[in-house]
């Protein structure tokens, strides 16, 4: 039986979809943007600031499920462009301390709600 998670301290969900899932002990995040849970506003005053509440957006989602970064696997990051991507993997790398989950990063055409990148997460408990 699959569980959906829902928390009120990451973004509800702008379409058709959970914020995330457990099947079989994988946790399967949808992808997460910059958006503020508490004002639903996006926060892009910088490539940083949005790295960030995507990350605590992240954080957010994976608490509510009792899983942590240390459980996730696979990662996917979207960015608006590839010149993002020092910066952006720096912030989202100070979230993961050992055992590196693998990962793609692409660059898109476009992303939700104009902003410059989404991160998407598998995550695994035994």
């Amino acid at each position: 039986m699959n569980k959906i998670i829902n928390t009120t301290n990451a973004p509800a969900p702008i379409g058709p979809y959970s914020q995330a899932v457990i099947a079989n002990g994988f946790l399967f995040l949808s992808g997460q943007v910059a958006i503020n849970p508490e004002s639903g506003e996006v926060m892009q005053s910088s490539i940083a600031e949005e790295t960030h509440q995507v990350m605590r957006n992240i954080k957010a989602v994976l608490l509510e499920a009792s899983y942590g970064f240390e459980d996730v696997v696979k990662t996917t990051i979207f960015l608006s462009d590839m010149s993002l991507f020092a910066e952006v993997n720096e912030i989202y790398g100070s979230f993961f301390h050992k055992n590196y989950p693998a990962r793609e990063t692409v660059a898109v055409k476009g992303l939700p709600k104009g902003v410059n990148v989404e991160i998407s997460m598998t995550a695994y408990k035994a």
